[in-house]
């Protein structure tokens, strides 16, 4: 299991470099975050390698382009025990593209992709159809009002080591 690694001020200094221009090899990093290459080079293989904080490279690609306009979430009910049956299960649901494990009345939130409204229906029958699968409660989603971000804790992390 691989140790979290805690963000200091200058390891958040280079993410947010790095989120402002992922392509920037490690001499750009050094250049805007006025650290050696060497500092940022050590830095970056801790926060890829040891601690797990530099996820994957993937593109995050508007699935709208792929011929999927409908977003929805479903809240799920499961069977506890038959978690990680159901987890493998979602995983082979193409249309699936993200799941968290919740606490609470609800035990999982299926972020899903659709091309229109009965495949939608289809997508969300297939996941009530997965042995263990109790209840679910389909959330159309009718806009995103704030995307996927993480540089304002960023900021708040090195605006801190300032203080």
């Amino acid at each position: 299991m691989t140790k979290k690694v805690r963000v200091d001020a200058i390891d958040a200094k280079i993410i947010k470099a790095l989120s402002d221009d992922p392509r920037a090899t490690v001499i750009a990093l050094a250049d805007t975050t006025n650290l050696s290459r060497n500092t940022v080079q050590a830095r970056l293989t801790k926060l890829e390698h040891q601690g797990g904080v530099l996820r994957s490279f993937e593109r995050r690609v508007d699935p709208a382009s792929l011929g999927y306009p409908l977003t929805a979430f479903i809240l799920t009910r499961v069977t506890q025990r038959k978690l990680a049956q159901i987890a493998s299960a979602l995983q082979q649901v193409p249309e699936v593209v993200e799941v968290h494990g919740l606490g609470g009345v609800t035990d999982m939130l299926i972020h899903v992709v659709a091309h229109e409204a009965d495949d939608l229906y289809r997508v969300a029958g297939r996941i009530l159809d997965i042995d263990g699968v109790e209840q679910t409660t389909t959330s159309l989603v009718m806009r995103k009002l704030i995307d996927y971000r993480i540089t304002p804790l960023l900021n708040e992390i090195t605006s801190d080591a300032g203080k």
